[in-house]
C-alpha cells in the first residue's frame, strides 16, 4: 500500500517514515504542512494517511485534511483523546478505517499499531459482500449496501435460533442460525450495523428517520409486490443516547 504521512515535527515525521521500513508499505509522501501535503497527494494518490492532529498552522487540521481526501487514516498525535467523536463522525459518515496511536509511542508500538491497522484495511476492503445462508440456499452471496436490517423478533418472522434479514432490493429471508454476537465474523461490522433494541440491528445508512420522541426509526424495505415500504423499528433505552449521537 501507498502510505502519505503529514507531521509538523520534522524528527517525528522522520521517525515515522524510519518505523516504516520493516512493513510492506511505499511511502509516497512525507510533508511537514497541510498546505504541501494535500499538494502533493494529488499526484501521489496514496491508499492510507498517517496524520497528526494539531499542525502548528492556520491552514487545516490534521482532522481537517482527513475529511478532505476521506482516505483509511491512522492519527498519530499527543492529543487524540480531544479528537475521538470526530474520528467517530469519519468512520460513521464516510466508512473509513480509522484509528489512532498517541504520542510518545516506540518503534514497536507504532509497527504493531500499524500492521494491525492494515489488517482491518484489507479486511474492510473485502466486505463488499458477505456469504450468508437463507432458507434452503446455503452460501448465498449478498451485498452489504442491500441489507437494510436483521430482526430477532418473532413478530419480524424470526423463528428459533434463525433471524429474518430485510433488504431493499429483494424480498426478506430466513437467515438460518445466526448469531449476533458473531456478526463481525460473518463480515458484518459494527461501524456498519448498530444496535437499537436486543432484537435489531440496522444498517446506519438505511435509517431516514429518528423520531426521538416516540423512539423509532424508520427504513425502507422491499416488498413483496416490487414496491418498498417504510417499517418503524422501537429504539429501547439502553441504545438511545447512542443513537442520538449518530443521527443529528
Amino acid at each position: 500500500m501507498k502510505i502519505a504521512l503529514l507531521d509538523d515535527n520534522l524528527e517525528q515525521l522522520e521517525k515515522n517514515q524510519k518505523f516504516l521500513q520493516t512493513l510492506p508499505v511505499e511511502i509516497v509522501t512525507a510533508s511537514t504542512t497541510a498546505k504541501g501535503f494535500l499538494q502533493e497527494v494529488r499526484a501521489s494518490k496514496p491508499d492510507v494517511l498517517v496524520l497528526d492532529l494539531n499542525l502548528g498552522d492556520s491552514y487545516m487540521t490534521g482532522m481537517e485534511v482527513a475529511f478532505e481526501l476521506k482516505l483509511p487514516v491512522l492519527f498519530a498525535s499527543s492529543n487524540t483523546p480531544e479528537y475521538v467523536r470526530d474520528m467517530e463522525r469519519l468512520k460513521r459518515e464516510e466508512l473509513l478505517c480509522v484509528d489512532h496511536i498517541t504520542k510518545p509511542f516506540t518503534e514497536i508500538e507504532f509497527q504493531k499499531t500499524f500492521a494491525r491497522f492494515l489488517q482491518e484495511i484489507k479486511f474492510f476492503g473485502n466486505q463488499n459482500h458477505v456469504m450468508l445462508d437463507l432458507g434452503q440456499q446455503k452460501r448465498s452471496k449478498i451485498a452489504v449496501d442491500s441489507i437494510v436490517f436483521l430482526a430477532a423478533d418473532k413478530a419480524s418472522g424470526a423463528e428459533s435460533n434463525n433471524k429474518q434479514i430485510y433488504f431493499n432490493n429483494r424480498k426478506s429471508e430466513i437467515l438460518i442460525d445466526f448469531s449476533f454476537t458473531k456478526m463481525e465474523e460473518k463480515g458484518l461490522l459494527k461501524s456498519h450495523f448498530i444496535t437499537i433494541h436486543k432484537s435489531f440491528r440496522v444498517n446506519v445508512n438505511h435509517i431516514k428517520h429518528y423520531n426521538k420522541k416516540e423512539e423509532h426509526v424508520e427504513v425502507d424495505v422491499y416488498h413483496a409486490s416490487g414496491k418498498t415500504e417504510t417499517k418503524r423499528l422501537p429504539v429501547s433505552e439502553n441504545y438511545q443516547s447512542v443513537l442520538k449521537s449518530l443521527i443529528k
